[in-house]
C-alpha cells in the first residue's frame, strides 16, 4: 500500500495542492496546528450582529486583470465577487493636528480590485468543500520529519498532548518558510543553504495587524469620500473601505507603529488611537463604530517568529526553495512565499499550491 502525500498547513495553498492532488486520484493528509482551516485567511462576525456582514482580518483583495490562478478558481468554484469601493475623493494628513487634505483622483487611477462576498474564508471553505471529510486534521502541529532506511518518510505530529509517526510517500510544507526552519526538525538536516534561504524569507504581513472599524452605514460615501486614506501620522497609515456588498459600512486600516510599539501600548490604548484618527478623518460618527475588530498577527504563534516583528524596509525577494540532497524531490514548499510571482498575495499561494502539487503528479507518474 502506498503512503499518502502529507501536507503541512491548511492555508489556502495547503488546502488547494490537496484537493488538485486528490482529483488526481493521489491521496493525501492535511496536518493543521490551529484548530481551524485558513493559515492567515481570517474572516469574522461582529460577535452579536452578524447580519453586518463577514470582515476580513487577513488578505482581502484579488485582481483579475492580472491574477489568474485566483480569478479562474473563484469563477470554478462559482463565488460571487463585488468591485473593491473606490469612488469618491480619498483623504491625506501630514500631521494629527494639521488640515486633512481631500484629493479627487482621475477616474482610471486606482486599479481594480475585487472582494468576496462573504469575505476570503468563502474561498477557503469552498475548498475544503473539494477535500474528502476527514482529509485534514487540526490542532495536530508537525514537530520533526525523518527519512529511514530506502528513503522511507515519516512525519512526527502531536495532537490532543499524544505524539504519532506518520508514513509519508513525500511532504508539502505550505507554511512560512520562517516557521518551517525554526519549528520542524528535519533528519538528516537540510543543507545550511536551504535554512538560509528558509530564514531570509520574512512572513508575509507577520509584522502587521489589522483593524476593521464597523458601523451601520458607510456614512462616508454621503460626503463624497472613497474611505481611502494616507496618513503620516498614524496610527493608521493607510485606510480602505471594507464594507459589505450591501448594508453596513466598514473602514480598515493598516498600522504605521511598529509591533513592538503596539504590544507596549496594549490593545486598548491601540484602539483608542485608531477610533480617534477616524474621528479626525472623517467626523463625529467615525467615533462611535458599532464594533472594532482588531488581529495583530506579529503575537500570532502559527504565524510569526521574533524575526518578523522587525518592520520591512523593502518587498521581500520570494520564490521556490529547494530541497537539495536526500530530500530532493521528498520535500516540497508551498504558500506564498514560495510563489515565482505575487508573492504575498491570494495569487501567489495558488501558484505556489499548483507548482507543488503539479511536482508531485509528474513524479508519481514516473515512480508508480
Amino acid at each position: 500500500m502506498k503512503h499518502p502525500i502529507v501536507i503541512v498547513g491548511a492555508g489556502l495553498s495547503g488546502l488547494r495542492a490537496a484537493s488538485l492532488l486528490i482529483s488526481h486520484g493521489i491521496e493525501c493528509r492535511v496536518l493543521e496546528a490551529r484548530g481551524r482551516i485558513g493559515g492567515r485567511v481570517l474572516s469574522t462576525t461582529v460577535s452579536d450582529r452578524p447580519e453586518l456582514g463577514e470582515f476580513d482580518l487577513g488578505p482581502t483583495w484579488f485582481w483579475p486583470e492580472y491574477e489568474h490562478a485566483i480569478s479562474d478558481l473563484v469563477r470554478e468554484l462559482g463565488l460571487p465577487a463585488f468591485e473593491q469601493y473606490t469612488k469618491g475623493a480619498m483623504l491625506f494628513e501630514q500631521s494629527p493636528n494639521g488640515p486633512i487634505q481631500r484629493h479627487e483622483l482621475p477616474e482610471g487611477t486606482v486599479g481594480k480590485s475585487f472582494r468576496l462576498v462573504g469575505g476570503v474564508q468563502s474561498l477557503i471553505d469552498a475548498v475544503a468543500a473539494t477535500i474528502p471529510e476527514g482529509t485534514v486534521e487540526v490542532d495536530t502541529r508537525v514537530t520533526a520529519i525523518q527519512m529511514g532506511e530506502e528513503g522511507a518518510i515519516n512525519v512526527e505530529a502531536e495532537h490532543a498532548g499524544k505524539k504519532k509517526l506518520i508514513p509519508a510517500r513525500a511532504v508539502i510544507l505550505a507554511l512560512p518558510p520562517r516557521l518551517i526552519a525554526e519549528r520542524i526538525a528535519f533528519s538528516p538536516s537540510f543543507p545550511a543553504d536551504v535554512l538560509t534561504s528558509l530564514k531570509d524569507k520574512p512572513t508575509w504581513m507577520a509584522g502587521h495587524a489589522k483593524v476593521i472599524a464597523v458601523y451601520d452605514r458607510p456614512f462616508w460615501r454621503e460626503a463624497g469620500l472613497s474611505g481611502q486614506v494616507t496618513s503620516w501620522a498614524g496610527p493608521l497609515q493607510e485606510i480602505h473601505d471594507a464594507s459589505p456588498e450591501t448594508g453596513s459600512g466598514a473602514l480598515f486600516g493598516f498600522f504605521s507603529i511598529t509591533a513592538k510599539a503596539r504590544q507596549e501600548l496594549g490593545e486598548d490604548k491601540v484602539l483608542e488611537l485608531v477610533v480617534a484618527q477616524l474621528a479626525r478623518l472623517f467626523g463625529p460618527t467615525a467615533a462611535k463604530p458599532v464594533a472594532l475588530l482588531y488581529k495583530d498577527w506579529s503575537s500570532d504563534a502559527e504565524t510569526a517568529v521574533a524575526e518578523d516583528a522587525e518592520p520591512l524596509t523593502s518587498f521581500p525577494e520570494y520564490g521556490l526553495p529547494l530541497a537539495e540532497g536526500p530530500w530532493e524531490k521528498k520535500i516540497l514548499f508551498a504558500g506564498t512565499e514560495a510563489a515565482p510571482e505575487s508573492g504575498g498575495h491570494l495569487e501567489g499561494a495558488l501558484q505556489s499550491a499548483e507548482q507543488a502539487a503539479s511536482m508531485v503528479m509528474d513524479f508519481h507518474r514516473t515512480h508508480p
